[in-house]
């Protein structure tokens, strides 16, 4: 018996070792942040059941996925240039709207060219890997979601890994030499919306779970790169300078400060920010019949309005997460995004015309998207009567 009893004490030390070991490896399940569990669910089972819809969509999904599979790995420190800092774990850009002044023998400082983007400023590639891998890995999370293939899972970890966390290759927590200007700044608080697409991750993680490479250490490693970004945005002077800033830049820098605070945990803080500093910025950047006088200024006048809508959808989705509601609030002169939202409906109905043009080509994807999104809340929108007039564009859930 005594013999038996130690067996037994052996077994349970073993198997406590291997759930210690396990726990290494297994991530805790990521919640949704801006997708909408119940509306993934639905499509997904649509496309189980053979719904030529959804099967039409998901095959384009593992299409992409597929592509990305063979692309990459991306980082900051593949780049030729040097940073001010004199450390390539810095992310670098420079302003695209700025050109050289002709009447300067080095065309410095350069001048401003709203609107019209400069082509020198494609040479620095570290906004396009970091584009790169937020969107290639939803693009991997979404083909995990629908499949349950782990290749998918695996690609979405290397690039994350390489990326953010490994000591030769990570990037800073911070966008210090953002969309710097020759001969006037080594780098500005609006290099900042260039990060906008960081948001992808936590969901593309949400996608994942269950994968077996998307294990505890990845998890905890980007959470602690998340959560030094996102101090260096609140408390260093140029995210503070972002944070100031009243047009599409500092909306997506609420966005960016809100989904990352939810994203590691901290609830509190996120809607403390969406009070104090998101719902009077709602007040500032939207007239009571719903435009948007900042945007409507550009030379990009349709790109910026929706741009800057599609922030606030964002914000819209992300807030009840913090106990904020968004959707409904307005002021007391009829200020709010229900207002925002519906002031684009003529438009996409046809019935008026931009007062000026964009003076870059622009499309109705962004606008319709947040439609898709808006109509869920504001049925009075009708916008079944808006899609009917764009049937080449398909309605998904993951769209912005």
């Amino acid at each position: 018996m005594r013999m038996r009893g130690i067996r037994r004490l052996g077994w349970v030390v073993v198997l406590l070792l291997q759930a210690v070991a396990m726990a290494g490896y297994a991530a805790p399940a990521s919640p949704f942040l801006l997708l909408e569990a119940s509306q993934m669910a639905a499509y997904k089972a649509a496309y189980a059941k053979g719904s030529a819809s959804e099967v039409k969509q998901v095959k384009a999904l593992l299409a992409e996925a597929d592509q990305v599979l063979a692309t990459g790995p991306y980082a900051v420190t593949f780049k030729k240039q040097l940073p001010p800092s004199g450390n390539k774990h810095d992310y670098m850009s420079q302003a695209p709207y700025w050109w050289p002044d002709p009447t300067k023998p080095d065309g410095k400082p350069y001048i401003q060219k709203d609107g019209l983007k400069n082509p020198e400023s494609t040479n620095l590639k570290d906004s396009e890997s970091l584009t790169k891998v937020c969107e290639g890995v939803k693009a991997l999370g979404l083909a995990y979601y629908f499949t349950g293939e782990e290749k998918y899972a695996a690609r979405a970890s290397k690039l994350l890994r390489v990326f953010f966390l490994d000591a030769d290759t990570r990037m800073n927590p911070n966008l210090s030499f953002g969309q710097g200007i020759p001969g006037m700044a080594d780098g500005r608080s609006y290099g900042i919306i260039e990060s906008r697409h960081l948001t992808e991750i936590p969901d593309a993680l949400a996608l994942m779970n269950g994968a077996k490479s998307i294990d505890a250490n990845l998890v905890s490693g980007l959470k602690s790169w998340y959560k030094q970004f996102t101090q260096w945005l609140l408390t260093s002077q140029i995210g503070r300078e972002e944070g100031n800033n009243k047009n599409n830049h500092g909306t997506f820098y609420d966005v960016q400060v809100v989904d990352y605070l939810l994203f590691t945990g901290d609830k509190a803080q996120a809607k403390q920010h969406l009070e104090n500093q998101t719902v009077p910025r709602l007040a500032s950047q939207i007239e009571p019949d719903g435009s948007q006088p900042l945007e409507l200024a550009r030379t990009r006048p349709w790109n910026y309005t929706t741009m800057n809508l599609q922030g606030w959808v964002e914000l819209a989705l992300l807030a009840p997460k913090a106990g904020v509601d968004l959707w409904h609030y307005a002021t007391s002169d009829g200020r709010g995004l229900r207002q925002a939202v519906a002031w684009f409906r003529p438009y996409l109905l046809q019935q008026k015309k931009m007062e000026r043009p964009d003076v870059a080509p622009t499309n109705n994807n962004t606008i319709l998207a947040l439609y898709n999104h808006a109509g869920r809340i504001y049925p009075e929108l009708e916008v079944a009567k808006v899609f009917a007039l764009y049937p080449d564009y398909v309605r998904v859930p993951w769209a912005f």
